[in-house]
């Protein structure tokens, strides 16, 4: 088993890839870290075409099958919780480490806190005046199917608007945490993708207006993918105190995210499974 230095993490920059793709290669290098073959992961992608994922335990009831049919619009099931995301036009991050793990002690709350200093920290060297939420949690009945419609413990806001938005998945010694950072475009559209009344809908679509940004409405100006995922690098390795080596997908995580991919996120069995 090889040893990996603390302190150490692969940092893997990929293009676009399909809903099922990404949540396949995410789980395939939590795996892969969980087995000692790779190091911590910090990895950034993008969606191609745009997606609209579910959380873990979401209805897929939620899901405006038509709507996403007509648009183009892939639908995925992720293996973390939280509530439905449109993927497009955004940056995503994910992290793959042990629940061993410095950053990862103290459980799901207390990991979401430290992971977001990093995220903070890129933000900042963006420009960005970001903080993190500590929310006034509403009864699960009371949630809507979007997840950003409230920031949850130490999620990303700009002036209370939500920025970025995570979810965390721990299974048998692994921890993954991936998240969604907005870089343009109509934050509102995913209620096009949902199965709501009209009336509804349109409610949704004011409170997301309300409660919502992207990277470049909080900055004033457009910005490039490629430099984005380098500034939140900078502050993982800054805030975290990170060496982050740049790598690639093993050989071992090409063939398990391909597997992972057909028996899992691409499989309807998953997709709709509540």
């Amino acid at each position: 088993m090889p040893l990996h230095s603390p302190g150490t993490w692969r940092l893997m920059a990929g293009g676009p890839a399909d809903g099922a793709t990404n949540m396949a290669i995410d789980e395939a290098i939590v795996n892969s870290v969980l087995e000692g073959a790779s190091p911590p992961t910090l990895r950034f992608y993008a969606w191609s075409p745009p997606c609209l994922s579910l959380g873990r335990s979401q209805p897929s009831a939620d899901v405006d099958v038509a709507a996403c049919q007509t648009a183009a619009v892939d639908v995925v099931r992720r293996p973390s919780g939280g509530r439905a995301i449109l993927h497009t036009d955004e940056l995503t991050y994910s992290v793959a480490l042990l629940q061993t793990d410095p950053l990862a002690a103290g459980g799901i709350l207390e990991s979401y806190r430290r992971l977001s200093e990093g995220l903070l920290a890129g933000l900042r060297l963006l420009g960005v005046q970001a903080v993190q939420a500590v929310s006034a949690r509403k009864p699960a009945e009371d949630l809507s199917a979007v997840c950003f419609e409230t920031p949850s413990d130490y999620e990303i806001t700009v002036q209370g608007r939500k920025l970025v938005g995570s979810a965390q998945w721990r299974a048998r010694g692994g921890v993954l945490q991936h998240g969604t950072l907005p870089l343009h475009g109509d934050i509102t559209r995913i209620v096009d993708y949902l199965a709501l009344p009209d009336a509804e809908r349109e409610a949704q679509r004011q409170t997301l207006r309300t409660r919502a940004t992207t990277l470049e409405a909080s900055l004033g100006r457009s910005g490039r993918f490629a430099q984005i995922a380098t500034a939140l690098a900078g502050g993982f390795s800054q805030a975290l105190g990170l060496e982050l080596i740049p790598g690639e997908l093993t050989t071992r995580e090409q063939d398990l995210s391909a597997e992972l991919r057909r028996s899992r996120y691409a499989a309807p069995d998953w997709t709709e499974r509540t």
